[in-house]
């Protein structure tokens, strides 16, 4: 068996000590076997697993991190000229050999390894090369899932992300040990999660896990959506209509996506959406590539705030006599809420606050699109200033497009089959008037270059510092977006008036 693995391995291979017993684990086989991109590097050693990647680490030019010295964990991070990271784990054996290692892992198809010294043996003690060329996953003992509970979480994102079934007595043992996924820290949860989210379909994915009875330790408070009514013109419960938000924006994401894919678009809905924004493809690719943080894509964040953005839902219903049902305020409910959840999975502000103003301000495009005629200057304007100070070209600190992405899902999944054409048609206008202000005339309406300073304020009006100065260069920005004051005179005299007002 001949497998294709990085130039990186054969690397490793020649800084190693001659005879030197290491092994090629998990993941990394499993993908060579399945002749995907190896991307991650897990190797387990027998002995002396700290000094020997701490002198793999000089030979290869890579940063070298000591994770766990007491149990004998490294990682090497070795960082092209492209800037693309390759990660190279070391753990030393957990057991007496290498195959007490193996029985100790998840799944058989992870229970694969590869010694260096020989790259076209596999070792496969469990029968995972069975499993994987069946598509499906068995856990590699009774207790694989108690061991670590967060292989529940890791089981579901696999079989979602290939299609693999997850035989009955694996499903078994992941239900028994969902109590334990209170004792993983939030940080692996964390990660695993956002895997998922960035997974190719994270609609069936979280849909899932809450038929493994998973979502109450996960994300605990969408346990409540089940079972909400929503009145017309909605088609589904919240929570349903949660998960068909999640699926029509992934079918949004791939109907836009940087290479045109008339697959992607067969119904009339998507279609329009490629005629309307295609000629975006770039800029959403753009903006959708710059992370709030190194180790997780906007796009799984923008999916967290999809699962959210009607939480405050079941907790601001109500329903009048006449039988009317309202849920006053529940975005601001909603912000709350993915707030604390945003801090109890560890990340960061900048994070945080993104997910917050698109719970908060999720409506919005829907708003505009009831009028009959196209944003304003000023109500573009006013869109993106309430949403973030983040202007070209990091335009990702901005949730504004994010937003108009998610209320194009948010009617998709409301109306279902009932969405008529020119009410589509009308949200996709609008949503192109606010790109086009975003992308092609930030300087108009979006975030105008400043006639007048400060200074200019306190000098000609005969001010003194303080807030008011502040509030006079807000409303002259926003006159000058709406198009009311072209000049720096006619600024002047503008705040002038506002005095007087």
């Amino acid at each position: 068996m001949t497998l294709a693995f990085p130039e990186i391995i054969h690397r490793v291979q020649q800084a190693l000590p001659v005879g030197y017993p290491v092994y090629l684990v998990g993941g990394a086989v499993r993908d060579a076997l399945l002749q995907r991109e190896v991307k991650d590097l897990d190797f387990v050693l027998s002995r002396d697993v700290l000094s020997i990647a701490r002198r793999l680490a000089n030979a290869l030019g890579a940063a070298y991190y000591p994770l766990d010295e007491e149990r004998d964990t490294a990682r090497l991070i070795l960082v092209a000229p492209s800037g693309e990271r390759q990660v190279l784990d070391f753990a030393g054996l957990r057991g007496p050999d290498l195959e007490s290692d193996l029985r100790l892992r998840d799944f058989t198809i992870n229970a694969l390894a590869i010694s260096l010294d020989d790259l076209d043996h596999l070792i496969d003690p469990l029968g995972g090369m069975g499993d994987l060329r069946l598509g499906r996953l068995r856990a590699c003992s009774e207790t694989a899932m108690s061991d670590d509970a967060l292989r529940i979480l890791r089981g579901v994102r696999l079989a979602n992300a290939n299609g693999w079934l997850i035989l009955p007595e694996t499903r078994r043992l992941m239900r028994q040990a969902l109590p334990m996924l209170t004792q993983v820290s939030p940080e692996r949860l964390r990660d695993e999660l956002f895997r998922m989210l960035d997974g190719p379909k994270p609609a069936t994915a979280i849909d899932a896990l809450e038929i493994l009875g998973g979502l109450p330790y996960v994300l605990p408070e969408l346990s409540g959506l089940k079972g909400v009514t929503q009145p017309a013109p909605h088609v589904a419960d919240v929570w349903r209509h949660t998960l068909d938000v999640l699926r029509n924006l992934e079918n949004l994401l791939n109907t836009l996506g940087l290479h045109h894919d008339p697959e992607a678009a067969t119904s009339f809905s998507l279609g329009m959406v490629s005629v309307r924004l295609g000629r975006y493809r770039q800029q959403f690719h753009d903006y959708l590539d710059q992370p709030l943080n190194l180790n997780r894509s906007l796009r799984s964040v923008l999916f967290l705030a999809a699962l959210y953005h009607d939480v405050g839902k079941p907790e601001t219903r109500q329903e009048a006599a006449d039988g009317k049902i309202r849920f006053l305020e529940h975005e601001k409910i909603g912000e709350a809420l993915v707030g604390k959840r945003g801090m109890a999975l560890r990340l960061n502000n900048e994070e945080i606050d993104w997910l917050k103003r698109v719970i908060r301000h999720h409506m919005r495009p829907l708003l505009l699109s009831q009028m009959d005629q196209l944003p304003t200057r000023r109500a573009i304007y006013r869109f993106f200033r309430d949403n973030g100070s983040g202007t070209l070209p990091r335009s990702g600190t901005n949730s504004g497009v994010a937003i108009c992405l998610h209320a194009l899902a948010d009617t998709l999944a409301t109306y279902g089959p009932t969405l008529t054409e020119d009410k589509w048609i009308h949200q996709l206008d609008v949503t192109r008037s606010l790109l086009e202000a975003w992308w092609e005339r930030p300087d108009e309406s979006v975030s105008p270059p400043r006639l007048v300073d400060g200074h200019d304020l306190m000098q000609s009006l005969s001010l003194k510092p303080g807030p008011e100065i502040g509030r006079l260069l807000e409303e002259l920005r926003e006159a000058q977006a709406a198009g009311v004051v072209l000049t720096r005179q006619q600024a002047l005299d503008y705040a002038r008036q506002q005095l007087k007002a």
